[in-house]
């Protein structure tokens, strides 16, 4: 797949991205632009980006595995997981202790580890993950840390640019197969 709209990308992110396994991400600003709405109940609401789901939905179907990592609680993530198959781990309090732990019940390395996250939580994946990426409006003290940024903003197809990256840089071309992203 070329890789041609994506910026930035030198040999070292090309080399880290060809080794992943497991793709996990944040959701509050990584999947989603931040925003929390809340109805008069409480109950929370978010938006996804289609193109995100379907960047998700192509690196599963190509053999990385994916999971969402986040510390917020909530159904809105699970029900997005559950749409898109791919595990979600809610209210998550160490989010480098569950990498670790998915990447050995995997029985892979940290190098074979992506992480995308925007802010402070997700800075100890950051630094222990083969390859680190932020999106475009990650918070300045995380993106420092991160491998690649992507050209879009969390929630408004950074995820899809992240799975674009690994997908292409593993030699998987784009599978057109009906399913829901």
């Amino acid at each position: 797949m070329p890789l041609r709209h994506l910026h930035d990308l030198t040999d070292d992110v090309l080399a880290r991205a060809a080794r992943i396994r497991l793709a996990c991400f944040d959701v509050d600003g990584t999947l989603t632009d931040g925003r929390l709405f809340l109805d008069s109940e409480g109950r929370e609401q978010k938006a996804f980006h289609v193109q995100d789901g379907q960047g998700l939905v192509l690196l599963k179907r190509a053999g990385i595995e994916v999971a969402f990592v986040t510390a917020r609680g909530g159904t809105v993530a699970v029900a997005r997981g559950r749409e898109l198959g791919v595990q979600v781990f809610t209210g998550v309090k160490d989010k480098l202790a569950k990498v670790q732990e998915l990447a050995a019940g995997l029985g892979i390395g940290q190098d074979e580890v992506a992480f995308m996250g925007d802010d402070l939580p997700d800075v100890p994946p950051f630094l222990a993950v083969g390859l680190a990426i932020a999106p475009a409006d990650a918070h300045p003290w995380t993106a420092q840390h991160a491998h690649w940024r992507t050209r879009r903003a969390g929630g408004q197809g950074a995820a899809r640019e992240a799975c674009d990256l690994l997908l292409g840089s593993q030699g998987h071309a784009p599978i057109f197969e009906g399913g829901t992203a």
